[in-house]
């Protein structure tokens, strides 16, 4: 009986196949995904541009949405161009290595997206709730903290998942039906046993997703508590518009996901690959597309700030949250 060690079955480069079904549509599809990529890339380094340089956003609210976009940054830029060197260049090839490099940054930012909106949603709760004590609750060194706490949970829970990965014994072949190295879509060609990665994916999936929810839920169940408390009605119309924005960006993040969520644990006979893969793409690349977006629009202190650059007027004054 012959033995094989780890080396002997673990591939030198896997091969990402790019959208199954849908390959002669590849050059179609990357038109879309490229002009997304583009839209996020500038929206984001203009934002954070806007929030180092402008001294009326020097404020709690400005240094998580910096978070929310150096992670939605850090989060497209991991795949996308990857998946466009796949649609234009046919570079299909990805090593080991590198696989595991990718996987690990998809998920640890995937994760620090949705803490980062838990925070966000926290800052919200504190602004509405204890205006009066929103400055001294909320200081750059608590901000500094917290947002160093949120990236080193997503962190410390992905670590352990590369390195199931990792472990897994791979003779099932080396292609991957899929634009990047997706955890679960890797441990599919292990012809080991992947439970282990099965159940450690959704107990960190639920300790980074299902707290982060509940905090979102417990911090909007007390703002609307409060806001509808207010006597005047303008008073409860500004109070939910500073919320706006934020809500906005939880929708563009946690619905996919969890489209991506359930499909993967029980829709994969009855949804198409395609279908899945072309949202699991999105799910990485619309929020970073679409919260420059909405919060440039919906936020009166950025679009001041934008209007002033572009027009070459004074310094704006600083407006309360």
């Amino acid at each position: 009986m012959i033995i094989l060690n780890q080396t002997d079955v673990t591939p030198a480069s896997f091969i990402l196949n790019g959208i199954p079904g849908l390959e002669d549509m590849h050059m179609w599809i990357s038109f879309p995904f490229c002009s997304m990529y583009v839209v996020a890339m500038v929206g984001n380094c203009g934002l954070l541009y806007l929030i180092y340089y402008e001294d009326s956003l020097h404020r709690s609210m400005y240094y998580f949405l910096a978070m929310l976009s150096l992670t939605d940054l850090v989060m497209c830029s991991s795949t996308i161009p990857k998946a466009l060197s796949i649609f234009w260049c046919h570079l299909k090839e990805i090593r080991f290595e590198e696989c595991l490099v990718q996987m690990f940054f998809i998920h640890t930012f995937t994760g620090m997206e949705s803490g980062v909106l838990m925070l966000m949603a926290l800052d919200r709760y504190v602004a509405i709730c204890y205006p009066l004590r929103y400055s001294t609750i909320l200081t750059n060194p608590v901000i500094a903290k917290v947002g160093l706490a949120t990236f080193l949970r997503a962190v410390f829970l992905i670590i352990p998942l590369i390195f199931l990965t990792k472990r897994l014994p791979y003779c099932k072949g080396n292609i991957i039906h899929h634009t990047y190295c997706d955890q679960l879509s890797v441990a599919k060609l292990s012809c080991g046993n992947i439970k282990a990665n099965v159940i450690y994916g959704l107990v960190a999936a639920f300790l980074i997703g299902g707290f982060d929810i509940l905090c979102i839920t417990v911090s909007y169940t007390m703002i609307l508590r409060a806001v509808v408390s207010l006597s005047s009605a303008d008073a409860r119309q500004k109070a939910f518009s500073t919320c706006t924005a934020h809500i906005c960006a939880i929708v563009f993040s946690y619905s996919p996901a969890f489209f991506c969520f359930f499909f993967n644990r029980f829709g994969s006979h009855t949804i198409p690959p395609s279908c899945h893969i072309i949202v699991a793409n999105i799910y990485l690349l619309l929020p970073p597309t679409m919260n420059p977006i909405v919060y440039g629009v919906k936020t009166k202190q950025i679009r001041d700030c934008v209007i002033r650059i572009f027009s070459g007027s004074k310094k704006i004054k600083s407006y309360s949250t």
